[in-house]
């Protein structure tokens, strides 16, 4: 299957069905003279999608990786809503849209209590934000913003207000569940964490690395609690039945079968994330993904 080969459409937004997501530098640190993102979009790629961070606004990021490429679509995966004003990141939206038509995905998503000094009420926080979005000029139009949604809540928020959800840090049976909530409409476009190594303790240890952070974040833990998983997996770093759901590891070929596995839960389009890569942006592992799946 190539990454273009099962379109996903946002109306004018195609982001085919698998994307890259990055949240350090798009940059290789041994190789500074190569554009990542022009050499994932000639790999086939159908998207990139990269960290809002915490600086109010909409990154600058997003327009350069837009003026490197011609034709992939790239996506905040996510702006934060309690450091982004509407009117701000609406007019921004609106810039990369007169300059790259078509091509930009603004996902939003309310962060955590651990990271936001007055966080309260996150549901009612984004229905706020998107009222806002609605009425400000320029506008930024349902069809052209996803939610990070995870449970049910908020992933009919998305159904109903956004194009569909961008869920992060979440097993296939997520894909299954947030497809009966969306519909057979909405966009579904889970985070998949991969590590590209064979050994299972290694793997798991690099896992675990990564995980540790997340499961500390209640956001994360409940949303695991609600698909079946107890106590004792999401404590500490994860138990190895938690790790081996949510993150993908092995070789090439393992990979690609637990991305046709979100696609077959439900996922219309599945974004990578490669950790334990000490180069900077991990190139060469996207590169042997895209032989797979592109």
């Amino acid at each position: 299957m190539r990454c273009g080969d099962r379109p996903s459409t946002v109306r004018s937004v195609e982001l085919g069905s698998v994307g890259v997501w990055w949240s350090g530098s798009w940059r290789v640190d041994a190789h500074p003279e190569i554009d990542v993102a022009t050499e994932l979009e000639s790999m086939g790629y159908g998207a990139l999608w990269s960290s809002g961070g915490f600086d109010p606004g909409l990154s600058r990021r997003f327009g350069r990786l837009l003026s490197s490429t011609s034709h992939l679509v790239v996506a905040s995966g996510i702006v934060n809503v309690w450091s982004g004003a509407p009117k701000e990141v609406a007019e921004a939206v609106a810039g990369l849209e007169a300059e790259h038509p078509g091509r930009f995905l603004l996902g939003l998503g309310v962060s955590h209590p651990a990271l936001i000094q007055a966080y309260a009420n996150p549901y009612d926080r984004m229905v706020g934000y998107l009222d806002a979005l609605d009425s400000s000029l320029p506008t930024v139009p349902r069809e052209r913003r996803v939610l990070a949604a995870l449970r049910p809540r908020m992933l009919e928020l998305a159904a109903e207000r956004s194009a569909g959800a961008h869920p992060y840090f979440v097993p296939v049976d997520h894909s299954a569940r947030a497809r009966r909530i969306l519909g057979p409409d909405a966009l579904l476009c889970p985070e998949l964490t991969v590590v590209l190594e064979t050994d299972p303790t290694r793997a798991r240890e690099e896992a675990r690395s990564f995980a540790a952070g997340y499961l500390a974040m209640p956001n994360y833990a409940n949303n695991l609690r609600w698909l079946g998983f107890g106590e004792e997996d999401v404590s500490g770093a994860g138990s190895d039945r938690l790790i081996d759901a949510v993150i993908a590891w092995g070789d090439v070929e393992s990979i690609a079968r637990r991305v046709h596995e979100h696609h077959d839960a439900g996922a219309d389009h599945v974004c990578l994330q490669v950790t334990g890569a000490d180069d900077g942006f991990p190139l060469e592992h996207y590169q042997e993904l895209a032989s797979a799946l592109c």
